[in-house]
């Protein structure tokens, strides 16, 4: 078991490699009784909305 203060390396590089994957979004880290049991990455991407003619005959 390892102690407090040790972390695994398989986990440290497989949260650098979530961080350096992600350009928006959350990683989360789930710790039970000191040690990381869970990994979440939520990623998201963004699309900017296209105006229509509909859209643009209500703006005015």
């Amino acid at each position: 078991m390892l102690s407090k203060t040790q972390i695994d390396n398989e986990i440290i590089e497989k949260i650098i490699s979530d961080l350096e994957s992600l350009k928006f979004g959350t990683i989360q880290i789930t710790v039970h009784d000191y040690q990381i049991t869970q990994i979440e990455k939520i990623e998201k991407h963004r699309f900017q909305l296209q105006k229509t003619q509909d859209s643009k005959k209500h703006a005015n």
